[in-house]
Order: structure tokens, then sequence, then C-alpha cells
């Protein structure tokens, strides 16, 4: 395309009088500042002339007429306008099947958890007032005793994340000292956080003993000197090693802790309070089970087998856990009203462990029934294929979901997914497209199908689902 025809093209470019006079640029004005509509306006102008300077094909389309620029440049006003202003942080229905996906937000809490989150944060609340007194209290004190009740530990702390919890209890038991760990245990805890910077971070100088694969006893036994001061049991909870192995329990750690009057600390990373293998999936031992073998100090997160909020978790002895409440970095890494309120809903529902089955939303998808699965698969898959009619082929598949979060990655959940193969779109196409939907979806592409697996899908959110897939097809 010559200059002569590009220059010819850009005085179809509409003003940004015109644009604003637009009537659906005008509404716009109705709602949002003339500000952010002015500026955008301009904005999607001055990309048109770059696009006109720079790319060929204009002359070729007789309808390229200063209407059609116009409404153009209407339309992607609008658009980004409305982009501009929607929350970044927007609501996402997880079909990936992934019970704790972390880019997703983990754990979804329980009813009465965002009742108490919601009660908390419409209206002043006795976070730090001990009511019966009037005097100052503590945040904690709605936690602790739900926590020593359910663990069956001494004393407790809660602090924002597991990472958290791990950092401050090495910097109050073990700064400037020595921490006896296995090589086979320096996890990677996620977001490239690693267990041997986090002990760095506290001060807290490591040891590694044994091998990646095995480690004994012994180990730990001949690692140990003056300038010990802890034993420290990582579990591996986000991978396993399998085959020629030996792990150190924490039942032989706390007998070797007792041996040399060395206090051991166990790292649980994603700890539940119910055996979930009962209900077919991998045996691990909860965190009653952990705190009964006898180490000084047990941490886990909150908000993935749990299934609330993020919050790591410490339980223990009560000598380590003083120390720690009255550590300067607990002030940092305090937890706010919004994670005490839901939290302590969460713990409540444990109080009747069939109830919490039954209300938390973690241990309701880990433990639902594949006939459930199957007839609620069968339920979406009438409701697409009424919606999109000939757009797609619609089916019901069997598959394959995770628990994700770092928690048992061996677990193998059979699922029951709709399987969408959409008529003049590529499977990856339309997977993008459900991302920028309203609400944005999330799915698995698998043989150049979209999968939508119900395991992680409500049924209040198969409508809107729906919704957003017709949308991106129409």
């Amino acid at each position: 395309m010559d200059h002569e025809t590009k220059e010819k093209i850009l005085r179809l470019l509409p003003s940004v009088d015109e644009v604003l006079r637009n009537d659906r640029v005008a509404e716009l004005l109705f709602t949002y500042p003339r500000k952010l509509v002015v500026d955008t306006v301009r904005q999607m102008l001055s990309c048109e002339r770059r696009n006109i300077l720079t790319q060929n094909g204009y002359e070729k389309n007789k309808k390229k007429n200063k209407t059609f620029f116009l409404d153009l440049i209407a339309v992607k006003t609008l658009d980004s306008v409305h982009r501009s202003v929607r929350p970044k942080l927007r609501r996402v229905i997880n079909a990936t099947g992934v019970v704790l996906h972390t880019n997703l937000g983990r754990a979804l809490l329980s009813k009465r958890a965002r009742q108490a989150v919601s009660e908390v944060t419409a209206s002043y609340s006795n976070l730090e007032l001990n009511l019966d007194t009037g005097k100052r209290g503590s945040r904690y004190d709605p936690l602790e005793p739900l926590l020593t009740t359910l663990t069956g530990a001494e004393a407790a702390l809660v602090v924002n994340n597991n990472a958290a919890a791990v950092l401050l209890a090495l910097g109050t038991m073990a700064r400037g000292r020595e921490v006896i760990v296995s090589r086979g245990q320096l996890v990677e805890i996620g977001g490239s956080f690693r267990i041997p910077e986090v002990m760095l971070q506290s001060g807290a100088r490591l040891v590694e003993i044994g091998a990646t694969n095995k480690t004994y006893p012994d180990d730990y036994r001949k690692a140990v000197n003056e300038n010990t001061a802890l034993l420290l049991h990582v579990h591996t909870s986000n991978y396993r090693i399998i085959g020629f192995t030996r792990e150190t329990t924490v039942s032989e750690l706390v007998e070797i802790g007792h041996s040399f009057s060395l206090p051991v600390m166990s790292d649980l990373g994603s700890g539940s309070l119910v055996d979930l293998s009962v209900y077919g999936l991998p045996w691990e031992l909860t965190v009653q089970e952990v705190v009964k073998s006898g180490p000084d100090v047990v941490t886990f997160s909150g908000d993935k087998l749990l299934g609330g909020t993020q919050a790591g978790i410490i339980v223990g002895k009560r000598r380590y856990i003083e120390k720690m409440k009255k550590n300067p970095l607990t002030r940092a890494v305090r937890i706010d009203k919004m994670t005490v309120a839901a939290l302590e809903a969460t713990l409540r529902e444990y109080l009747d462990q069939e109830h919490a089955i039954r209300e938390i939303p973690t241990l309701k998808m880990l433990t639902v029934s594949i006939e459930t699965l199957q007839e609620k698969a069968s339920g979406l898959a009438a409701i697409l294929a009424g919606i999109l009619k000939n757009q797609a082929e619609v089916s019901v598949e069997n598959g394959n979901s995770a628990v994700g979060g770092g928690a048992m990655p061996t677990a193998v959940l059979p699922t029951a997914v709709v399987a969408i193969i959409p008529g003049e779109i590529s499977a990856a196409e339309l997977q993008a497209a459900l991302r920028q939907g309203e609400p944005a979806v999330m799915a698995r592409v698998q043989e150049e199908k979209v999968l939508f697996d119900v395991r992680t899908i409500s049924r209040v959110e198969f409508e809107p689902l729906a919704q957003t897939l017709a949308q991106v097809l129409k």
C-alpha cells in the first residue's frame, strides 16, 4: 500500500468528538469518568493509525468508509473501557478438575466461613477485645482452643501462610544454630521458595544428612553436636520418591530428639484433619496422628487439605508456642480479621467430621462418588447441547481429576467430564476465549477437545458456564 493510499485511509478516521457523539460511546459518559472515555478513544484512534501505516489490505475492501471506521473505533472503545474497569481479581469457574488449584485461589470456603467473613467485614468486631473484661484481648483467642481440641496439641498459633509458620518456628527455636534435615526433604514449596532458603532467612544453619532416597536414624545421631538446635522433618507433600527408599519417621526423630534433649519439628505442608484414605485417596498421617507421635512443633497450611483460608497453623508444646508469640516477627506475619473469621468457622465444621465432609467444599469435592459425577456431567452436557445446538459436538467421557495444591501428588481421582469439539475454531482457541469470558472459565484441552471436569464445577455454575460458552461461540 503506497503512501498516497495510506493518507486517503487515514482521512477516513473519525475525530475524537465524532466518536464521543456515537450513541454507544455517549452512553459510557453517563457511567464512567469523561477523562477515561476520552483517553480510551484517543488510544483506539492512535492504534488504528498505526495499523493503517504498518499493515496492507485496507484498500481491498470497498466497505471501509468513514462509517466503518466510526463503528470500529466505537466498538473498540466500549470493549477497552469495560475491560479497564473490570476488577482484575475476578470470579473464575474452575473446570480443570484440580481441586486445590493454586493459580485459582486453592480452597473454597464453606457457607459458614463465607458468612463469618461477611459479618466481620460489615461491622466492627472484638478482634482484640475481651468482651468479658472489656480489656485488650488476643486475635488468636477464637482459634487456639479449637486447634488444641481438634489436634490434641497443648497450644496453637496462626500466621499468614505455612512458609511464614516455618520461618517463625525456625527463627524462634534455632536462630544462629544448626537444624538437621534429610536431603530428601529439602523441598521447593511453590513459587520457587525452598526450605533451605526459608531456613537461611530464619537465621538457622542447615545441616544436610543422608541421601536423596534414603536417610536413616543414625544419620541424624551422627550429625548432632553442641551447635544443634533442632531436628526437622519435612513432609514431601508435593512429590513422592518411590522405589529404593528409606525415610526416618517423625516417631523415630522424636526418640532421637529425646535422647539428645533436642526439640523436633514436623512441617506437614498440607495437613489434613480427616483420614481421606477411607474415601479412596492415598493414606497420609493426619495432623492428629503426627501430634500424637510426639514432635514439639507441627506446622501446616490452612488453605489446602484443611479446606479453609490461607494461613500457616502452628501447634505443639506450649513452651515453644509461647516463645513464638513473643517473637517480633509474629506481628509481621499475623493474620487479619477475615482470616480469623474464616478459619474459626472452618475449624468449627470439624467438630463433627461427617458434617465437615458435607460442608467443606474441598472435602466434598475430594470424596464425591463417581456416580454423582456422572450424573452431574450428564446434566451439564444436556444444558450445553441445548444452548449450542449445531455449533459444537457435546459428549460425556471418563477422565481423571487431581488434588492439587501440592497435596497427594500420586492420587488419581476418576471423574466424568463434558467434552466439547468446536466446529469453527480449534480447541486451544476456544480454551483461550473461555478465559476472557464473563465469568471466566478455566478448562482443559486434550486430543482437540475442550474438557469440563464436573468435580470442580458446582451445579449453580452450570448456567453461567453455558452462557460464557455460548458467548464465545456465537
